[in-house]
């Protein structure tokens, strides 16, 4: 059984977690290869619109109703609307949040290589979901802003299933394609998971209005369960000792 959220430690996270996010515009660019603060005092999710041929406007009802359960059962204070970014926007570190999800080919220019590498070095933190068709090419891109830093399955210890909600054998299937389990893997930067790559699992699935696929609405709410977490581990993963 599933633990309740834990509003008292969120209502710490809220006070503390702003103060960080308040530094990145006024910094300059980190370094190749070392983190340095990121994001602006905006705690706010954005969707990754990218090239290629893949349909990055999946799941158009995900988002927003993501964001209205982060609202609505944290103290976090998310802004309500569901924003749309490309790695070349000005507006980029807005976000300490990114999602990009879709069945087809993504495929990035080598500036949006090098921004969504400065992005994630910075403090952002990206989640993409395979919504069964953009495993390989996001394999493919992944590998060209991190060369060094392969995809690792993420340990079900990690507080990323344990942070609100508990996920105790990972991540959850959300919807059935061809059987396979449902997998978590990241990328690392330090200590801290700035890449999480939802394999086999629809998140995004589960994150659209109730009735739209035919999984049953407990399925719905896991799926809700674990975008909590995902936010906040992002939000308050650079200032965890």
């Amino acid at each position: 059984m599933r633990r309740s959220p834990r509003p008292a430690r969120l209502v710490l996270v809220a006070a503390t977690v702003l103060a960080p996010w308040l530094l990145l515009a006024a910094r300059p660019a980190a370094a190749p290869e070392a983190p340095a603060a990121a994001g602006p005092g905006r705690l706010a999710l954005a969707r990754l619109h990218y090239d290629g041929g893949g349909d990055w406007y999946a799941n158009p009802s995900a988002l927003a109703n993501l964001i209205r359960a982060i609202a609505e059962r944290t103290a976090l204070p998310i802004e309500r609307g569901e924003a749309t970014v490309r790695l070349t926007d000005s507006a980029l570190f807005d976000f300490p949040f990114l999602h990009a999800t879709g069945h087809g080919e993504m495929r990035l220019t080598e500036t949006e290589v090098r921004r969504l590498r400065e992005y994630l070095l910075r403090g952002g933190f990206l989640h993409v979901d395979d919504n069964y068709g953009l495993d390989e090419s996001f394999r493919r891109e992944i590998a060209r802003v991190f060369p060094d830093r392969p995809l690792t399955e993420v340990p079900h210890a990690h507080p990323i299933y344990h942070l609100v909600y508990e996920f105790p054998e990972g991540v959850p299937k959300i919807h059935e394609h061809d059987g396979k389990p449902a997998k978590g893997y990241g990328i690392f930067i330090g200590n801290r998971l700035a890449v999480y790559y939802t394999y086999s699992a629809d998140l995004g699935n589960g994150w659209e209005d109730v009735g739209t696929y035919p999984d049953p609405p407990a399925l719905h709410e896991q799926a809700l369960r674990m975008g909590i977490n995902l936010f906040t581990y992002a939000v308050t993963s650079r200032v965890t000792p």
